[in-house]
């Protein structure tokens, strides 16, 4: 198992990324959560299979067809406590 924090900029709020996000996560098996914060960007925690978290990672340089990805920022994270994929309260 591997956990990763990812931090998505660009044009990701207000295109549907969080709902996408967790489409493809609960397809992929990968637990975590999305939510976006006060600086525009979205954070998320993914945690699971190492394939499963690459390809979700992966897939998350694109986004959403109205999404326009300029960077992601991702680090090594603990993995959450409970399993399942939420889209969790803006910070």
């Amino acid at each position: 198992m591997i956990a990763k924090r990812l931090v998505i900029a660009g044009s990701v709020q207000g295109v549907g990324y969080r709902d996408w996000m967790v489409a493809k996560a609960r397809a992929l098996g990968v637990s975590g959560w999305v939510r976006n914060r006060a600086d525009g960007a979205v954070e998320a925690l993914i945690a699971g299979d190492v394939a499963a978290v690459e390809e979700l990672s992966r897939l998350c340089r694109r986004g959403p067809r109205l999404a326009e990805v300029s960077s992601i920022v991702e680090d090594l994270a603990e993995p959450p406590a409970e399993t399942g994929f939420y889209r969790l309260g803006s910070v």
